[in-house]
């Protein structure tokens, strides 16, 4: 797999990494331990070296997973994980308090069988502590080894700034995809401006851009979609002019939808690197294959010209939780 650095940083991964909060949280049932084990180490095998977690997965789950799947190969992967939440868990607000990160710092090294975290995300501005109290204790725990890059998720342009003038920032987490595309407006010039990464997460829209969903699709009960507005069923049956078009390209190409929603993430600059979840090894050997799949600089007019006609339907998130995004 082709390999892509993050901003000015010298952090190297893998084109596409993995995004394994899936596997435990948020799209209903756990996938059992050892299959998501075998997901997990299969990515390995095909080339992946970038590899996301967080405290709040689960809370805690995720990150033991990644530990017990990646220690035996531990000095070849970079592992990413994030703080931010009171306890792990979401619904309790935020809380990046020094003394927190310290905590839960230690605590994901010791969930994750390692001495030391590649890159340490802040998953949600905390407005009640400084970005620079946040960016500060991040650079004492770099200074000690614990820690070896910085990152934000969700953050605004404001708080990246004053943050990056603490301790640099290494990459920004943020959602981007063929129908969310708010961050190229202002976030992307900032980001090329200071040299830092930007690591998408939902490259797929969440599952939507892979075709596989449909208007009449049923998520489990304990499924995050059922709350997003963008997945509300007659939203989803408005949308689904997005996937017709993403597969009459797909067809094109003679690829797959999904490989043409992450090869187009790809193409729009050389330090983005997203970061697909998948609970199936299939899905996963067919998004990895985007990494061979080139986009013209014709593709991409086609594409952006067929897009640019689409209004999506929707918000990404309900609105308690677009609260907490863009501070």
């Amino acid at each position: 797999m082709k390999q892509r650095t993050l901003g000015n940083s010298n952090l190297q991964v893998s084109s596409l990494g993995l995004g394994c909060m899936g596997l435990s949280f948020g799209y209903g049932p756990a996938t059992d331990k050892q299959d998501a084990i075998r997901v997990i180490r299969k990515a390995f095998e095909l080339g992946v070296t970038f590899f996301d977690t967080a405290e709040a997965y689960g809370p805690f789950k995720n990150e033991e997973l990644l530990g017990e799947a990646l220690s035996p190969i531990r000095d070849e992967v970079i592992i990413a994980t994030k703080f931010g939440f009171e306890q792990g868990l979401s619904e309790k607000g935020m809380n990046s308090k020094p003394e927190n990160i310290r905590r839960v710092t230690d605590a994901a090294l010791k969930r994750l069988r390692t001495d030391r975290i590649d890159l340490l995300y802040q998953h949600r501005v905390d407005t009640s502590v400084p970005i620079e109290d946040v960016a500060g204790t991040v650079k004492e725990l770099i200074k000690t080894g614990k820690v070896k890059y910085f990152g934000l998720s969700e953050a605004g342009a404001n708080t990246i700034r004053r943050a990056h003038a603490v301790q640099p920032v290494a990459a920004l987490q943020n959602e981007y995809s063929l129908w969310f595309r708010e961050p190229e407006s202002e976030i992307f010039p900032l980001l090329e401006e200071l040299g830092i990464g930007f690591v998408p997460f939902s490259p797929l829209g969440k599952g939507f851009l892979t075709g596989a969903i449909t208007s009449n699709t049923k998520f489990d009960k304990s499924d995050f979609r059922n709350i997003v507005p963008r997945f509300q069923e007659e939203n989803r049956k408005a949308n689904q002019i997005v996937v017709d078009k993403i597969g009459e390209f797909a067809k094109r190409k003679n690829a797959t939808p999904a490989q043409v929603a992450l090869a187009w993430v790809m193409a729009q600059k050389p330090w983005i690197v997203p970061i697909p979840g998948t609970t199936k090894i299939n899905r996963l050997e067919e998004n990895l294959k985007a990494d061979q799949l080139t986009l013209t600089p014709e593709d991409l007019r086609d594409i952006e010209n067929t897009f640019s006609e689409i209004n999506v339907q929707g918000a990404r998130y309900p609105k308690h939780l677009l609260e907490r995004v863009g501070k």
